[in-house]
């Protein structure tokens, strides 16, 4: 099963994947792959890849430290300088294993190597199956600053295996879950139903749900490829949650959260700016927020957090003009973009989230 993203990019499945992508090595004959790995990806994911690849030549293995803290300029210097010392060069072809750290930085030194080698996405993570590794979106963190540095560049493919799940700690299948909740909530009813019905999923489930994730964002992306509208929704519960994420970070005295972690809290007070500024229902309010913290652990945030997460807003790429853009909802598949919220609503979503 395959779909198109913005007609390239397009995302195979499983065994069709393996065959779709040693068809494209054998037809292309990339003149070297370069493969990225993280350290928990060249532990747990690298041997299964490379029974599964075929090509003739050897292999050159690049490998990153795990974690959100290494997705950065410095690392990428790191990548660009490697793969300038192994003779890279534009028939070069980088395959990037891993969750949404390396396929966003993987794809992003890829896509600047010597303006650009082709790469295609391996994802290993929930979180990267469903969101990071599809669409063309690369990019790298700016000091605390998520995703400030980027390019949108589509991979040849995205190969899609959820065997690898298997290696994944219950934090990280959670973080990816977030995701697929943003998905329900931009989307239908129907599918925000059947995902958060968890207690009746079963693994074949699950395989089912990441494919029609897969499909509701390549739709969008297909549809607008540069963001410049729809795109924007599959931002929902982002702005607010990548301040949280980034806040959380950069304080060592906090406990870092995961991405999904604070996405899952940013649609629970985008959900409340909704109710307030779109008369979102509010029964499904109440609803939304439960289901979403029947999953994760509630936050705990001082005043002094609020302001500084605030602050970090300002950062968001979907604001301009001086103007900070929120998505938020009518109702559940009912988006509306280029909201602006006031800080007064803000605070009041917040008070909301802490006594939910």
């Amino acid at each position: 099963m395959s779909h198109s993203a913005a007609n390239k990019g397009p995302v195979y499945f499983q065994e069709d994947g393996f065959i779709k992508l040693n068809t494209f090595l054998k037809e292309e004959n990339p003149s070297k792959i370069f493969l990225l790995v993280d350290n928990n990806t060249h532990r747990d994911c690298l041997a299964f890849f490379s029974e599964k690849i075929e090509f003739q030549e050897a292999i050159e293995i690049l490998e990153i430290e795990a974690g959100e803290i290494n997705k950065n300029l410095e690392t990428c210097s790191g990548l660009w300088n490697a793969l300038s010392d192994l003779d890279a060069d534009r028939k070069s072809l980088m395959i990037n294993l891993g969750g949404g750290v390396v396929t966003d930085l993987g794809g992003f030194v890829a896509s600047t190597f010597k303006r650009g080698i082709s790469y295609i996405n391996v994802p290993t993570s929930l979180l990267a199956m469903v969101d990071a590794s599809v669409g063309g979106k690369t990019g790298v963190d700016l000091g605390n600053l998520k995703n400030q540095i980027g390019v949108i560049n589509h991979a040849e493919m995205v190969l899609i295996d959820p065997t690898f799940l298997g290696t994944l700690p219950q934090t990280e299948m959670r973080s990816g879950l977030a995701e697929i909740l943003k998905h329900a909530l931009i989307s239908s009813e129907d599918y925000w139903n059947k995902v958060t019905n968890l207690s009746g999923l079963t693994l074949e489930d699950l395989d089912g749900i990441i494919k029609e994730s897969v499909e509701i964002k390549a739709k969008v992306v297909t549809e607008d490829p540069e963001e410049n509208g729809l795109r924007k929704t599959l931002n929902y519960g982002h702005t607010l949650g990548h301040a949280i994420e980034s806040y959380f970070l950069t304080h060592p005295e906090k406990t870092t959260l995961l991405h999904g972690e604070a996405i899952a809290i940013g649609m629970i007070l985008a959900t409340y700016l909704s109710k307030e500024l779109q008369e979102f229902p509010e029964d499904k309010l109440k609803e939304i927020s439960l289901k979403i913290l029947d999953i994760y652990d509630r936050v705990e945030f001082s005043k002094e957090d609020i302001q500084k997460i605030i602050d970090l807003m300002k950062y968001d790429k979907k604001n301009s003009h001086g103007n900070i853009n929120f998505v938020l909802l009518k109702d559940i598949g009912n988006t509306v973009i280029d909201c602006k919220v006031p800080n007064e609503l803000i605070w009041n979503a917040f008070e909301y989230y802490q006594k939910a």
